[in-house]
């Protein structure tokens, strides 16, 4: 099942000083207790999912069948218990969600030894990345986006305001700020290789800022429609087996946003690899969802454009490999630095690709 619920990593590795082992001995201490409140039976086997980043995740093998087991490690329990019900409606519908077990006292979480955790079926099935699907198979993904957003405005766990929520537009000089803040963390005199990269990355950045500091969107809001979504529909959170997709995984993010955010934001995660955007599985994405939710081409336009204005100005992925020395994060920031310097040379390409009907 891959990462039940984090982004993608590599290998074992020590997080703020704790280690694998030492999770694999909190789970022990608990695991009964897990067992019973889910209904799970005698554990046979049990796999650590090394490559989640935000929470910890196991794949059990017990007298009841196969699971993924989450400890929930970063976000807030009555938020993940909200998230958690939606998915219930979701799988009735026939979405493909994976249902969520609930305990002996109903709850979809149970609180054992000071955390909460939460159960849901294994299921089988690869995670592909965007530019390895077919024309078709890239379109039936947008056309998937689509049906889930309508899910969710049945199913959302609440009312939906009727102004898309506000996002907030950095301006030029705080993200300058930011950039000449992460240079002075940085050698001075670089030594190894993604440090030179990492330094020259932020001087080139630098001045991107200053040649486009006139392009910043105008206003907090977006435009177009809004609702509930899914808030990180990518590759990494999706399981495909026989050519289409058997479990959208990872609810953590489900929030109210313009649905043109999430479309942007997809597209660009799915089909943005290498440097580069692939363009036409670009347009068939956004065509198939525009085949299910009217998403106007100004709407598209203006999402688009806040997204290219957030990679402008945003270092996430730096800071994060500053503050946790994780080494993945290092390789998505000059990744996506690499994107970013060709996406904005190539502007109106990649808005016309996302316009394609």
């Amino acid at each position: 099942m891959g990462d039940e619920f984090g982004c993608a990593n590599r290998g074992r590795r020590t997080v703020l000083g704790v280690t694998d082992t030492t999770r694999e001995d909190a789970l022990t201490a608990v695991l009964p207790s897990l067992s019973d409140a889910f209904g799970l039976g005698a554990v046979s086997d049990r796999r650590f999912l090394a490559h989640g980043l935000m929470n910890r995740n196991w794949r059990l093998a017990t007298a009841a069948g196969v699971f993924a087991l989450k400890e929930i490690t970063d976000v807030p329990l009555p938020k993940v218990r909200r998230n958690l019900a939606v998915l219930l409606d979701l799988a009735r519908e026939g979405i493909p969600v994976p249902a969520p077990l609930s305990a002996a006292n109903g709850d979809l979480v149970a609180e054992v030894g000071g955390h909460g955790y939460c159960v849901l079926p294994w299921v089988e099935g690869e995670h592909l990345q965007g530019t390895d699907l077919p024309l078709d198979q890239v379109r039936d993904l947008g056309a998937l986006l689509g049906r889930l957003h309508e899910g969710l405005r049945r199913h959302g766990p609440g009312a939906v305001p009727e102004q898309a929520p506000a996002a907030k537009v950095r301006d030029v000089a705080e993200a300058d700020r930011a950039a000449a803040g992460l240079l002075s963390r940085l050698p001075s005199a670089p030594v190894t290789d993604f440090d030179k990269a990492a330094v020259e990355a932020l001087h080139d950045r630098r001045g991107l800022l200053a040649r486009y500091a006139d392009a910043r969107p105008d206003g907090d809001v977006p435009t177009g429609p809004h609702g509930w979504t899914h808030g990180d529909f990518q590759y990494r959170n999706l399981l495909r087996r026989g050519g289409r997709v058997v479990a959208v995984l990872d609810w953590d993010r489900l929030g109210v946003r313009a649905y043109g955010e999430e479309v942007a934001r997809t597209a660009q995660v799915q089909f943005g690899v290498g440097g580069v955007f692939d363009l036409d599985r670009v347009a068939a994405f956004c065509s198939g969802y525009r085949s299910v939710i009217d998403l106007s081409e100004g709407d598209l336009a203006d999402a688009v454009k806040r997204l290219w204005w957030k990679r402008l100005t945003d270092f996430w992925q730096l800071e994060f490999y500053l503050d946790r020395q994780d080494p993945t994060f290092g390789e998505m920031f000059l990744a996506d630095e690499a994107l970013l310097n060709w996406w904005t040379d190539r502007a109106d390409e990649v808005q016309a690709a996302y316009a394609a009907r």
